[in-house]
């Protein structure tokens, strides 16, 4: 039996990395698309074939031709929610544009699926109803937000008019270890860094904005499910519970064994209040659930950096 050829953008970082082990391990074959501008070499599984590309370049058609993918893993991306705020025309162009070049070459190429990373918090925006489910409206507060629920509108067309099957997977808040841990990372790997320097963590506002946050081995997992062929449209991916900022410097704090003050700076643009998804639906139709609770995650985490850190 042929094995099967998968392509995985933005492979080089925290959680493409992790998809790319997975697939890999699995037995598949994986080639990585990164343009490295916050992926890392190192993070590259020596098992898969490399293209240094940026999504947006006109390359992507000739990658697609020589490799004849049977799935497309899409995570490469602008996500920085408040870099978006800052340059909403450059979020567009990466994330809107370079990932519209990926779905036109994937229908034309006639794909099997394409397996989109969106996002659980920012497409929803501040909801009435929580935990959230897929049912409500999706009403993003930032150009980040606007751009990944455009994707999840291209695709649906794109399946509609091209017939390519597609699965949104909207994670909550990601962390675990390979998390970034400069200004464009997750709350829980900037606070690690900062603790492990010495230096101080800063909360931005009062600490009580909340969100859900779910180990990367779980999303790793959602990814997995997603290849299924009754997997179809979008699906929430979290824990259900929200935990506060203030909350989250106390758990790292008790991960370390020690004490930790808490500053406060001035709250950030973009930034939704409360964020915490549903996941009946991909329990019901694919069988996931997360596996690892917040304070073992944590552990984890602060264990990977604590070996990994520079």
């Amino acid at each position: 039996m042929k094995i099967k050829k998968i392509l995985v953008t933005g492979g080089a970082g925290f959680v493409g990395s992790h998809i790319v082990d997975a697939l890999i391990k699995k037995g598949f074959k994986v080639v990585i698309i990164d343009n490295l501008s916050t992926g890392k070499k190192k993070n590259i599984n020596s098992k898969a074939k490399f293209y240094k590309l940026d999504i947006r370049s006109k390359k992507i058609r000739d990658v697609f031709k020589k490799e004849k993918f049977d799935y497309v893993f899409h995570l490469a991306a602008q996500m920085d929610v408040r870099k978006s705020v800052a340059d909403p025309l450059y979020d567009a162009d990466v994330n809107i544009i370079g990932s519209l070049n990926l779905i036109h070459n994937s229908a034309q190429c006639k794909v099997k699926k394409f397996v989109f990373t969106s996002s659980g918090g920012v497409v929803y925006g501040d909801t009435k109803h929580l935990p959230t489910t897929e049912k409500e409206d999706t009403n993003p507060i930032s150009p980040y937000g606007v751009s990944k629920l455009s994707i999840e509108k291209y695709l649906f067309y794109f399946h509609k008019e091209f017939s390519l099957p597609y699965v949104c997977l909207r994670p909550a808040n990601i962390y675990g270890p390979r998390q970034r841990s400069d200004g464009e990372a997750g709350v829980v790997a900037i606070f690690i860094n900062k603790i492990l320097k010495g230096e101080q963590p800063i909360i931005n506002g009062d600490g009580k904005n909340t969100r859900d946050y779910v180990y990367v081995g779980d999303v790793v997992k959602a990814n997995l499910l997603a290849l299924k062929p009754r997997a179809h449209g979008a699906y929430n991916i979290g824990t259900g519970k929200e935990t506060t900022v203030n909350q989250i410097l106390d758990k790292i704090a008790g991960a370390f064994a020690q004490p930790v003050k808490k500053v406060r700076g001035p709250a950030k643009p973009g930034e939704q209040r409360r964020s915490c998804l549903d996941y009946n639906k991909i329990k019901k139709e694919l069988g996931w659930q997360p596996k690892v609770d917040l304070d073992a995650g944590l552990k984890k985490t602060v264990e990977w950096m604590r070996i990994h850190s520079t």
